[in-house]
C-alpha cells in the first residue's frame, strides 16, 4: 500500500515519526550549536504534536484528524496554562508561609 493512498492520520504519524528521527539527527551531529537548537526545537514540537497524533485513530480521514488534533492541542495548551498558573499557588504552599 502506498503512502498516498493511507487514511491521512496514518500518514500525519508516519510523517511526525520521520521529523522525529530528523530532530535526533540534528542533535546528535556535533558541528554546530545553532543545529543543535533547531533539532532540540523540532524535537520539543513533533513530540507534542505525536503525543495528539497518537491518540487518533489511523483510519480516520483529513476533517476527522484536523479536528482530533486541534481538539487535542487545546487540552495540551490548556493543561500547560493550568499548570502555569497554579505554580505560584502550590509553591505558597510548600513554604508553609
Amino acid at each position: 500500500m502506498g503512502f498516498f493512498r493511507l487514511p491521512f492520520a496514518s500518514q500525519l504519524q508516519i510523517v511526525l515519526l520521520v521529523g522525529m528521527i530528523l530532530a535526533f539527527l540534528l542533535i546528535a551531529q556535533n558541528q554546530s550549536v545553532d543545529v543543535y537548537g533547531y533539532g532540540l526545537l523540532l524535537l520539543i514540537g513533533f513530540s507534542l504534536l505525536q503525543v495528539v497524533a497518537g491518540n487518533i485513530p489511523p483510519q480516520t480521514r483529513l476533517f476527522g484528524t484536523l479536528v482530533r488534533l486541534v481538539l487535542g492541542l487545546v487540552i495540551v495548551a490548556a493543561v500547560f496554562a493550568i499548570g502555569i498558573l497554579l505554580v505560584p499557588y502550590l509553591a505558597q504552599l510548600g513554604r508553609g508561609d
